[in-house]
């Protein structure tokens, strides 16, 4: 009977309710809490990165180029463009180890599972993946720098 009664303390909506609203009040996308055999895994938000509309302004424009063709071409892939943006609030790292190369660099093509970066959060490192297939033309955060959610990290044209 003792374990049926622990059972419905750890699942008590009353707690669920205060997790989930500590979950907002902190920004966290996932709650991943266990003790002994019982285990509660919240989750919010999308599975994978938020892909925002071409709409949103880009960190810097690119350097001009010659060709005359330059210019339209640069106009289609900003208007196809798709951003792969911050899930959470944390410290944005580009490779692996500090002594290892980037997950990817500009001109790289990914697909929707390919890993483009780290965000750590909380002690916790979780994996970006790319979420869109397409070629990688700006990354638009230095590595160590702190993004906030929707932050856009990546500007990729889809394939």
């Amino acid at each position: 009977m003792s374990k049926d009664k622990s059972e419905q303390q750890v699942f008590d909506v009353e707690r669920i309710r205060d997790l989930i609203e500590l979950m907002k009040e902190h920004e966290l996308s996932e709650v991943d809490l266990r003790q002994d055999m019982q285990r509660i895994r919240l989750k919010r938000g999308a599975d994978g990165p938020v892909m925002v509309p071409a709409a949103m302004p880009a960190a810097a424009a690119p350097a001009a180029v010659a060709a005359t063709d330059a210019p339209a071409a640069a106009e289609a892939e900003d208007d196809n463009a798709i951003y792969i943006t911050s899930p959470t609030v944390g410290t944005f790292y580009s490779k692996p180890k500090p002594d290892a190369a980037n997950f990817v660099k500009v001109g790289d093509m990914v697909d929707a599972d390919t890993i483009v970066c780290l965000v750590e959060a909380m002690k916790m490192f979780n994996e970006i993946p790319a979420g869109v297939s397409g070629k990688v033309v700006a990354c638009l955060v230095e590595n160590e720098d702190a993004v906030e959610v929707n932050k856009p990290l990546f500007k990729v044209v889809p394939a």
